[in-house]
């Protein structure tokens, strides 16, 4: 049992071992799902004939603990923003202004408020803030530098200081691969929450833990009863379990910086598929903030990311959502696959993740259709989406979202 309370709670790219290394830290460790261990999982699960038994998870703590006025979903709940413009990218190069033109009119048509005020309505000039991107895929499929250039310039000409803001993700040489490091984000923090070592042999320290161990709130945790984290399906041994997830056990525990230092989260997702579902805003955020993730694939599936939202340290902190669309992948997600990639021009803002993931969900899946794609429409790749709505975290209904295009 928990502790009680809340405190318990096909590619043109070749492909190395470099590479192939870190596919394997994508799909396990589903920082944004998998495609070749999480993503089997994931799929498994959603086409079995019967879903699977419930797990026993710390979840009812978290609903416990009162909501605050920043709570997801925000105070526009079920209203989704997209922002089209074929300038933003042509060829393969991406239009820095035109895309901080469409940042600037995606915020501004979800608030209602200039930029300034938009700001005010999500943050004060003393808040952490926190920008969670996807730097999975590169370059072909990844959350876009010039999208989090235009999210930086907006809080910094409203007068946060650049030391408050950090771009983050799980896996730190992911965020270099991506190109997002400190020389090219100057006076910004970029941090990932843990290492894995690519050669597989020098993760440890002379104790025997994981060097990353340090990093992660062992009072701040998703709790899942008799899922162990060890003997988990498709990985070829615990040691190489360890290597990507840190700890085993029950506990999927929340890194230091999402429980400690931000006190405000921006979620900028790609718009990718996994399966015959989405890798997007809740995927991106759900199975980016915390350890020990792999083993929960089977048993809890997609519903992770939404008992992950559910934590307050992310249901109170996260304040704004963000799809990078200027490009799409409807299949072979969630990392890049160039047969799939396409010229999407979009980009999606919500203060409601689940809103978001249904809507762009919508959308991939008649583009894999219009593109001869197989398309599977099992309302199970969905009821993450309805399971949130269920618990007051989002919309999820169809009929109760609206979309603001522009």
């Amino acid at each position: 049992m928990p502790r009680s309370g809340y405190r318990s709670m096909g590619d043109r790219f070749p492909v190395d071992r470099r590479e192939f290394l870190k596919t394997l830290g994508v799909c396990s460790a589903a920082v944004t799902g998998g495609a070749i261990l999480g993503g089997s999982a994931f799929a498994a699960q959603a086409t079995q004939a019967t879903p699977p038994a419930p797990v026993e998870t710390n979840i009812a703590d978290f609903l416990k603990v009162p909501k605050t006025k920043f709570s997801v979903p925000g105070p526009f709940p079920g209203r989704v923003v997209k922002i089209a413009d074929q300038r933003s990218l042509v060829g393969d190069n991406f239009d820095a202004a035109v895309v901080a033109g469409m940042v600037t009119k995606g915020i501004t048509a979800l608030t209602g408020k200039d930029m300034k005020a938009s700001f005010g309505l999500f943050f004060d000039k003393k808040d952490i803030v926190g920008i969670k991107v996807n730097p999975v895929g590169p370059p072909l499929i990844n959350t876009r530098p010039e999208v989090v250039d235009a999210v930086v310039n907006w809080l910094t000409d409203a007068g946060l200081p650049p030391e408050n803001i950090v771009i983050w993700d799980r896996f730190d040489y992911m965020l270099k691969d991506a190109g997002f490091t400190t020389e090219r984000f100057k006076g910004i923090k970029v941090e990932g929450l843990q290492t894995m070592d690519e050669n597989g042999n020098k993760w440890k320290d002379a104790n025997g833990n994981h060097l990353s161990i340090n990093n992660f709130d062992k009072n701040v945790f998703l709790f899942a009863k008799g899922i162990t984290g060890k003997g988990v399906p498709n990985y070829p041994n615990d040691e190489f379990y360890l290597n990507q997830h840190v700890f085993n056990g029950e506990y999927s525990y929340f890194g230091k910086l999402v429980t400690q230092r931000l006190t405000k989260i921006i979620n900028i997702a790609a718009y990718k598929n996994t399966g015959q579902s989405v890798s997007m805003a809740t995927k991106n955020i759900g199975f980016g903030s915390l350890c020990n993730v792999g083993r929960l694939h089977g048993p809890l599936g997609m519903k992770t990311s939404t008992q992950v939202i559910a934590a307050p340290v992310i249901r109170d902190k996260m304040v704004l959502n963000i799809t990078d669309g200027l490009r799409g992948q409807y299949d072979g997600g969630p990392d890049k696959n160039a047969q799939f990639v396409y010229p999407n021009y979009s980009l999606y803002f919500a203060t409601d993740p689940f809103a978001l993931d249904m809507i762009c969900h919508n959308e991939l899946k008649e583009k894999r259709r219009a593109m001869g794609g197989t398309v599977n429409d099992n309302p199970r790749f969905t009821e993450y989406l309805t399971y949130a709505q269920s618990l007051g975290l989002g919309v999820a209904d169809v009929g109760k979202i609206t979309v603001v295009k522009a």
